[in-house]
């Protein structure tokens, strides 16, 4: 494997990203759109999700493509984000034909930031129009970090974000993953080495694994005690939707390398997944699992992009003040 050109999940072809943010509230949205609608799958593993039409993305059901997938801060008040999507979608004419209607099918995802120390008392809900926002700043362009989904994520000790990777197989598939990291667990060791680091693809994660401490209880101040990690994994492969739900089980993986622990009574923790099917697989038992193990890598990556990439300032140091 080897990153793609952008080292972002808008490697593969046809996919684009799109964040808002919003400083006083410190959180934010961000959508992955297809240029068509794309085959998607859903696996959930931690014990506190927040979701929206998910369902739908079940093998037996009807509607096997979606419009688009979002990623949104704000608990359950973020998920009202994927309805700010879905209405700039109707207005492009995107969407499920039904009769004379056009029905954008967006799933979405929350984490909870809700304390986080932004300012959380507002008259009406502000997260359809950061999902809104988020659509019409849809690129190739992906900014890791204090951005989207990210904005006011934190991990055990430290600011979270929003973090991006991508690989490409040596049959040409390209993988990539994008992630929300809000977790209640830790990222790195004691050194600020990330757990993802024997992943890394000669990136910069650390010169050697991290290790995990005696004690994963934090650095110092451990900030909110309620989380969830989000992310999408996509790739240009050929799937069904029953494939593409088994990618996002194999993807869930790349959790559990990269956050000690994960999947805890207190995360949400969800994978998306997402194919555009530009590519056949020619083995499509042994190339599926190629394809998961190289999710499973690309999320560990995108993890650590995502911490590493916080900005200064806050409720809890990033991990540039701490170790940078």
């Amino acid at each position: 494997m080897r990153p793609g050109p952008r080292n972002a999940i808008t490697d593969v072809a046809g996919l684009r990203v799109g964040s808002a943010s919003d400083p006083r509230l410190v959180s934010g949205a961000t959508v992955l759109l297809g240029d068509a609608p794309f085959v998607a799958g859903v696996n959930v593993m931690g014990g506190a999700p927040g979701t929206r039409e998910t369902d739908l993305l079940a093998p037996d059901k009807t509607v096997q493509e979606v419009d688009a997938l979002v990623l949104s801060g704000g608990s359950a008040f973020g998920l009202d984000a994927a309805s700010g999507v879905a209405d700039a979608l109707r207005a492009a004419g995107r969407g499920f034909a039904v009769g004379d209607q056009r029905v954008p099918i967006v799933p979405g995802a929350i984490l909870f930031d809700l304390l986080n120390g932004g300012d959380k008392a507002w008259e009406a809900n502000p997260y359809a129009a950061l999902g809104r926002a988020a659509y019409a700043a849809a690129s190739q362009d992906v900014a890791c970090g204090s951005h989207g989904a990210g904005t006011g994520a934190t991990v055990m000790g430290l600011k979270g974000g929003l973090g991006t990777a991508s690989c490409v197989l040596d049959n040409g598939v390209t993988v990539g993953a994008l992630v929300a990291v809000n977790a209640l667990g830790r990222v790195c060791d004691d050194e600020g080495r990330f757990f993802a680091a024997p992943w890394a693809l000669g990136e910069s994660l650390g010169d050697a694994p991290g290790r995990m401490p005696p004690d994963w209880e934090p650095f110092g101040t451990a900030g909110p005690r309620e989380a969830t990690t989000i992310a999408i994994v996509a790739t240009d492969a050929l799937l069904t939707q029953a494939q593409a739900t088994r990618l996002a089980t194999a993807a869930q993986d790349g959790l559990a390398r990269a956050i000690q622990p994960s999947h805890t009574p207190m995360d949400g923790d969800l994978i998306f997944a997402a194919a555009t099917g530009a590519r056949p697989l020619p083995d499509p038992v042994w190339d599926g699992l190629r394809l998961g193990h190289a999710a499973a890598c690309c999320l560990a990556r995108a993890v650590a992009w995502g911490v590493r990439a916080a900005a200064p300032g806050g409720l809890l140091p990033s991990w540039s003040e701490r170790f940078g």
